[in-house]
């Protein structure tokens, strides 16, 4: 489920405040040292460091 138009704007990787990209059910730290993947759960972010993938 693709989020709201202009949220993606407003949000940013809470680890190092980069802009975030979304790729299917995550949104992805644009971050070039940083790389986490939030996911996305029935519509709504979850932007907790502890909850995010990190890079393969």
């Amino acid at each position: 489920m693709p989020l709201e138009a202009g949220l993606l704007e407003i949000l940013a990787c809470p680890a190092c405040h980069a802009p975030l990209k979304e790729e299917g059910a995550e949104l992805i730290c644009t971050g070039k040292e940083c790389g986490l993947a939030y996911p996305v759960r029935d519509g709504i972010p979850v932007l907790l460091v502890d909850e995010a993938r990190r890079p393969a």
